[in-house]
């Protein structure tokens, strides 16, 4: 009978040092594993990011087009959008569509192109992602490529 009264003595005691260390190491492996999802998850993000900033400057863009008769040049860029042109075309009527231009997800400006590289008779805007070299894989742009 006292043999009996030990064992429950003993598990009544709590965890030993080991066991600890192996449900650590268990909730350790789940995390890391989890941070290393959720990566991902912001990568898709900042994707979308770009196609959300792809459609507020397009339309920025149409509305400068409406209000000047042309979009901005190559050499004018998006800084037609916030600063009138100096440069010919200049616009006759020119109004300050955006207040200032933003940056891609990785803190770059967004390049611009009129005529696009596809479609010559549309504007194209560019991302040059994450990896910040213009004409890699990871490029985006408004007229398809990288998607």
């Amino acid at each position: 009978m006292k043999h009996h009264r030990s064992i429950r003595h003993r598990v009544a005691a709590g965890f030993t040092l080991l066991e600890m260390v192996i449900v650590l190491g268990i909730i350790a492996v789940l995390l890391g594993g989890s941070i290393a999802l959720i990566g991902g998850i912001g990568d898709g993000a900042k994707v979308q990011q770009v196609k959300s900033d792809f459609l507020s400057i397009g339309s920025a863009l149409r509305t400068y087009k409406i209000n000047a008769g042309n979009y901005p040049t190559t050499q004018q860029g998006l800084k037609a959008l916030v600063e009138k042109p100096t440069t010919t075309p200049k616009p006759d009527d020119w109004t300050q569509v955006m207040t200032k231009l933003p940056l891609d997800p990785w803190r770059n400006p967004y390049g611009y192109k009129f005529p696009g590289s596809k479609n010559p008779s549309e504007f194209e805007i560019i991302s040059i992602g994450p990896d910040m070299k213009e004409g890699t894989e990871d490029d985006r742009s408004s007229q398809g490529t990288g998607d």
